[in-house]
């Protein structure tokens, strides 16, 4: 065992994707530190809903990249983990210039999925802007760490939309957080 997998840490999107992860887990030959960070508020999500037919075929993938979109037509990549997701999917239904923004979701944050992020970013041959989008203020979540040590590795320029850097995590009030989530959508699909 290297260090690289010593341990893993990952946000699933969706049910399936946290059941394929736990069942790697409990199958493999060494059994190492997960940490899992799964949010309440997607258990309520429609749109995080998995089929039947997603528990039964497949497995964990450290990436998901975005099946529908069309990489002739895509010139924003929009990165992300776990639970944002939904929401960017959600705004980006509602957008009249939805095709020209795709979505790639890091199920996996350690290891780190380097190759499947730069093989991401290579298809699509018309991008202008790569952007990681995360609810956590900037100072937290994944993006100091990927920063630091994805980044670098890609041949592009990655933008964070994130909120403010921040002591808390949370900004305490209802009214405030709907906000800075209104905002956080606006950047990422600018």
């Amino acid at each position: 065992m290297t260090a690289d997998d010593a341990f893993v840490v990952a946000q699933p999107s969706t049910p399936a994707s946290y059941f394929h992860l736990l069942r790697r887990h409990s199958l493999g030959q060494e059994h190492r530190p997960l940490i899992v960070f799964t949010p309440k508020s997607m258990l309520k999500r429609k749109e995080a809903a998995s089929q039947p037919s997603d528990f039964v075929s497949g497995g964990f993938r450290p990436f998901i990249s975005d099946a529908t979109a069309d990489a002739q037509q895509i010139d924003t990549l929009l990165l992300c983990s776990g639970r944002v997701t939904w929401d960017l999917m959600v705004e980006r239904a509602k957008r009249e210039d939805s095709e020209r923004f795709a979505i790639g979701r890091v199920e996996q944050l350690y290891p780190r999925p380097v190759d499947d992020i730069l093989h991401e970013i290579a298809r699509y041959p018309h991008l202008k802007a790569v952007r990681w989008v995360q609810d956590e203020p900037l100072n937290m979540g994944p993006w100091p760490n990927y920063a630091l040590n994805v980044w670098p590795q890609v041949d592009a320029t990655v933008e964070p939309v994130t909120r403010a850097e921040s002591s808390s995590p949370s900004v305490g009030t209802a009214k405030r957080h709907a906000e800075e989530q209104k905002d956080l959508m606006a950047r990422a699909f600018a």
